[in-house]
């Protein structure tokens, strides 16, 4: 118990010193911009989503997706992407893939290292294509989380985990989606 005592004494003694060795190394917004922290962006994606159907048997499948953004500041960005997950194996003999066109707007929390996290949410438009029927669509709708992590050179390494559901006639599909991927600013 007397140890513990002299661990937290010296840690309440210590959180002063970090609090000025912290305020030394501060660096004003202004000075912590980069030259892509505003401006336009191209994204490219891949990974891996669970097709959550209640018409049949849930099944993983590959997704590649592309978009275009824009940076607004340091903590809002905005962009478009076009995503296509399948197949999915959903039955004997039957498989569905899915096709969504989304606005997205993100928001990236401050960070003064190389890791930004961030949350998104976007709209748009979905299609699902499925054996039985060809290209039903609807509204479609997403939820986003990751972190970003600079590679420096207008590079950033994207992973993050994306929610989406397409509103359609019948059993919606939803997706979980685990992606890597690669902004690049210009």
């Amino acid at each position: 118990m007397k140890a513990f005592r002299k661990i937290l004494l010296a840690g309440l003694v210590l959180v002063p010193l970090a609090a000025a060795a912290q305020a030394a190394d501060y660096v004003t917004p202004v000075d912590s911009l980069r030259a892509d922290d505003t401006g336009f962006y191209v994204r490219g994606d891949a990974g891996m989503s669970f097709l959550n159907w209640s018409g049949s048997d849930n099944d993983w499948a590959g997704i590649i997706g592309g978009g275009v953004g824009y940076r607004a500041n340091d903590n809002l960005r905005s962009d478009v992407t076009v995503d296509w997950s399948g197949t999915y194996a959903i039955g004997a003999g039957a498989s569905l893939s899915t096709t969504t066109v989304l606005g997205n707007l993100y928001y990236d929390f401050d960070s003064y290292s190389a890791f930004t996290p961030y949350v998104g949410a976007g709209v748009g438009y979905g299609w699902v294509n499925r054996d039985i029927y060809s290209d039903r669509g609807g509204l479609a709708a997403g939820l986003a989380a990751g972190v970003a992590v600079d590679l420096g050179h207008n590079f950033d390494l994207d992973i993050g985990y994306r929610f989406r559901d397409t509103l359609i006639k019948g059993s919606n599909p939803m997706e979980h989606q685990v992606t890597a991927g690669i902004r690049f600013s210009f």
